[in-house]
C-alpha cells in the first residue's frame, strides 16, 4: 500500500520566498498610503483645519485615532474637511462620532467642511447623522 508523504502546512509568504528575490515583503502598515497618495488619517491645513484621507477605514483607524485626540483638547472650535473622503466604514464613524461626542462633553465644537456622500450615506445607515452633528437635512 502506497502512502502519501504528509506536507507541513506552509504559509503563503514562504511559498513566494525564491533564491533570486528572497522573503516576500509588504509595506509597513505606518508607511501605507491612501488611494489619493496621503497618508491614512488627517493631516492639518495651515488654516488649522483636520483633512480626513481619502479611506477612513479600519485599516488606517490607528493613525485617525492619533490625528482626532491630538485635536481633543483644543479650545478653538476644530474643522474637519471632509472633501477627500471616498471611503469609510463603522470603525471610521465610531472614531468620528467618539471624537464629536468627547469634544462636545469637554463644552468644544466640531465643525465639517466640504462634503462626502459617503460620510453622509454611512451616517444615515447607522443612525449617527444627528450625533455627528453633520450640516444638512438630519437623518436622510
Amino acid at each position: 500500500m502506497k502512502t502519501r508523504k504528509h506536507r507541513s502546512p506552509v504559509s503563503k509568504r514562504a511559498r513566494h520566498q525564491t533564491k533570486k528575490h528572497g522573503p516576500a515583503r509588504s509595506r509597513p502598515a505606518g508607511r501605507r498610503k491612501t488611494a489619493a497618495g496621503t497618508r491614512p488619517g488627517g493631516r492639518r491645513r495651515r488654516d488649522g483645519a483636520l483633512i480626513l484621507a481619502a479611506d477612513c477605514t479600519v485599516a488606517e483607524a490607528d493613525a485617525l485615532k492619533s490625528a482626532l485626540a491630538g485635536r481633543l483638547d483644543e479650545s478653538e472650535p476644530v474643522t474637519v474637511d471632509v472633501s477627500a473622503l471616498q471611503r469609510i466604514d463603522t470603525a471610521g464613524l465610531q472614531l468620528l462620532a467618539a471624537f464629536v461626542r468627547d469634544r462636545r462633553t469637554a463644552g468644544h465644537t466640531v465643525a465639517w467642511r466640504g462634503r462626502a456622500p459617503a460620510l453622509e450615506a454611512a451616517a444615515g445607515l447607522l443612525g449617527l447623522h444627528h450625533m455627528l452633528e453633520l450640516p444638512g437635512e438630519a437623518g436622510r
